[in-house]
């Protein structure tokens, strides 16, 4: 599954983690995988596994 770079750091602009999305903004491929790119996703604080839940349209439970 690929996720759009925007998504994440609007993700984490909504976590208030405005320092990590700049630096995501710089260091994440335009797409990403979170299989493939899951060390750098946990370098600022993102676990791939609640990308799912956490971004709209990514097949989350609920909501």
């Amino acid at each position: 599954m690929q996720i759009d770079k925007s998504q994440i750091i609007d993700l984490l602009k909504s976590q208030g983690k405005d320092d990590r999305a700049d630096e995501a903004q710089s260091a994440l491929p335009d797409t990403v995988d979170p299989e493939q790119h899951a060390d750098l996703l946990a370098k600022f604080g993102i676990n791939p596994q609640d990308l799912l839940g956490k971004i709209p349209g990514l097949g989350g439970f609920g909501g």
